[in-house]
Formats: C-alpha cells, structure tokens, sequence
C-alpha cells in the first residue's frame, strides 16, 4: 500500500517483463572479409560482412576521388550554347 499526499491508501499494481521471450545475448564476432574481427554483443553469436572500418577506402585515406570526364565543364559548355542572346535594340 502506498499512502498519497492527502493520507489516502490505494492498491499498486506491480508489472513484471515477461520470461522467456526475449533472444540470448551473446558476446559475438564480426570478421571481415579482410580478416579484421571486433568484439561486440548481439543475439547471433558470428557475424561475417565484407567490409569494415579498417579496409573501407573512406576510413582508410585511400579514397579515389573520380572526374568523370570533366562534367562541370561538359555543363558550362552546353550552358553556353543554350543560353539566350542577348540582341541590340
């Protein structure tokens, strides 16, 4: 029982989590293809991806920054061509 601020008992109902429904938690590894393994906990006990921070090109500076044939300027070309001009009145 609980008493309330105006000195008045009421009933607490008292909610528990259910049993046996959650997944078991286990301390698992993820191995990447290139051989990297973290530890880490998940419900799989092995996790496999192809790619992790240590090999990713991003993370690891080895990012190729592409220009595929000059497309700013291939704009400013067409750009050009279309734009209206201007006539002498």
């Amino acid at each position: 029982m609980r008493k309330t601020l105006q000195g008045q008992a009421r009933h607490v109902k008292m909610i528990f989590m259910k049993t046996d429904i959650h997944p078991k938690y286990h301390k698992a590894k993820i191995e990447c293809a290139c051989g990297a393994v973290f530890p880490v906990g998940s419900a799989k006990e092995k996790i496999s991806v192809e790619i992790c921070s240590s090999c990713h090109p991003f993370y690891t500076g080895k990012e190729k920054l592409v220009d595929a044939a000059g497309r700013v300027e291939k704009f400013r070309a067409r750009a050009a061509k279309s734009a209206p001009k201007k006539s002498k009145k």
